[in-house]
Parts: C-alpha cells; structure tokens; sequence
C-alpha cells in the first residue's frame, strides 16, 4: 500500500454539528473550548452575544470572531467523540507522526485501510500481537509503526508499541520520552514491568515501552525464553500489541520477535525495497513458524 507523501487538508467543516454551550454539559463545544483554554469566560460572552444577534452556532460566531480556527473546532469535536489527535505544536513528539498530527489526511486514511485489513486478517482471528518488520535499511518501519500504533490506540483499544529494535531505537525520540531502561532490560532481569511502559500524554489508549539500555547481545536477548513469558504478559493487558524490530538486513533480531508474537507485518519502500529480499525474508518468517500477514509500501 502507498502512503502519500504530502498529505491532502482535512477535507471536514465542523460547524454543522456544533450545538452550542448554552444546551449544557461539559461534553458541549463551549464548555470544552473553555475548559481547554481556547476561549476565557470574557471571550465567550463576546461569542453568546454574537450568536444571538446573527442568528449563529456558537463555532461559527467565535471563528468570525477570530478568537478560534477551524482546526480547533475540529479539535473539540474530537474529544466530543472520543477521537484523540494533536494539533501542531501539542508536545514534542516528531512531526512525522502524521496519524496524530493530521488525522484527516489521506495518508492516514491510507493507514486506518491497513488498520481494516489487519483487523479482519489478524487481531480479529485471536490475535493480539504483531511484528512490524522493515526489510531493508531505512525502509521506514519505525515511523510506520509508530503511526500504525496510533490509529489502532484512537479505536479505544488498549494498545502497547514496543520497541524491540535494540541496535538503533526509534520510539523514546518519535514520542518524546526520555532515555531510560526498556525491553532489554525486562529480558535481563533487572526491572520490573509496571515501572517501565509509558502512557503516551493526549493519546490515551496507547503506551509505549522503551528499547532500554542497548545491550550488546542483542540477538540472543531476544531469542531467550524470558521473550515468550513477558509477550504472554503483554497480551493479557493489551488488546493491541505491535513490536518495532531492527530491519532484516541488520540481522535475525525480527524473527526471533516474529517467532514469540505469531505474526509479522512487512514494510518495503516506494523504488528501494527488492521483491527477491521481500520473498526472501517471507520464507524465513514461515520457516520460523510465524504467519505473514500482509506487507505495505511506504514513501515517508
């Protein structure tokens, strides 16, 4: 599957579905747009007063105003419906984050059509883990997985993104965390789980746990039994578990992963990837008695 690179505008007005704060409850436009800072109490009767000499809705009548955009309309709406994303300079996380920063574009519908398709394929057979597997160097599977996490955490379902790639980590960065202990360190014996994984501020459904100190054995560490008991453990908290490994072309730390969690989803680049690596790497998954299940051309 294909992957935009520059995403299209949200595509959606959101002032047909704005009822007003006057109606009540705290799930309403005004009271969030207050409660979120976008709008002070002396703002809103600015807007109150406007409403009612245009005859507007409320959204309508504070984005005349100036004293809101359309985004953060849609922002609100969001919330409304329990749909978390971000807006541009909410938290550091990378930029290329794009399921969270821009949910409406059409490179994240692209990925919510995988999120579909692994859905019926895979997560609703009884699974619930999966490797998420870069072919070759700078294939793009990190970021990929990182995004992939992120629409599967705003169905509401519990979902865990490990970073298992211990030679070259990605995740603690794309979400702003800091350096800290991780998998490795689980798999070494020298902490415990619940101090470990991190819950992703504003998207409340997703956590992360961290590659941890970088060890120099990374191959055996993954291929140790300890793997398979923690990967047990994960499954009974999370509904959704996704596993970002080192590429293939690094070394055999994926199929040691691929192995435990069952599954592996490929990720190849748009006029990079080769066909024969891509076949080459799905005989090597099934021989290590994991299925896969589908495979996805990026262009980040």
């Amino acid at each position: 599957m294909n992957h935009p690179a520059h995403p299209l505008t949200p595509p959606l007005s959101a002032h047909g579905a704005d009822q007003g704060p006057d109606q009540g409850g705290d799930s309403r436009i005004g009271a969030l747009l207050l409660a979120s800072g976008k709008l002070t109490a002396a703002d809103a009767e600015r807007v109150l007063r406007l409403q009612q000499e245009a005859g507007l809705r409320f959204g309508e009548a504070a984005v005349r105003l100036g004293l809101i955009n359309e985004a953060d309309i849609e922002h609100v709406l969001a919330r409304q419906f329990a749909y978390p994303y971000l807006l541009r300079g909410q938290h550091d996380y990378s930029p290329l984050l794009v399921a969270a920063y821009e949910p409406f574009s059409a490179q994240v519908e692209q990925m919510r059509a995988v999120r579909s398709h692994l859905m019926l394929r895979w997560f609703g057979r009884g699974h619930k883990s999966l490797v998420v597997l870069g072919v070759g160097s700078g294939d793009g599977a990190s970021l990929f997985a990182a995004n992939l996490a992120v629409v599967f955490s705003q169905l509401g379902e519990a979902t865990l993104l490990v970073d298992a790639n211990l030679r070259k980590p990605r995740q603690h960065a794309v979400f702003d965390l800091a350096p800290g202990q991780g998998l490795s360190d689980l798999l070494a014996g020298r902490a415990g789980l619940d101090l470990l994984v991190a819950r992703i501020p504003s998207l409340d459904a997703l956590s992360v746990l961290r590659a941890g100190t970088l060890p120099p054995n990374p191959q055996e560490l993954l291929s140790r039994l300890r793997l398979g008991a923690l990967a047990a453990q994960l499954e009974e908290r999370y509904a959704i578990v996704l596993y970002d490994t080192a590429a293939h072309a690094h070394g055999s730390d994926a199929l040691a992963v691929a192995a435990r969690a069952g599954g592996a989803l490929l990720v190849t680049r748009k006029d990079k990837t080769r066909l024969a690596d891509v076949c080459g790497l799905a005989e090597r998954i099934v021989g290590c008695g994991a299925h896969v299940v589908g495979s996805v051309v990026v262009d980040f």
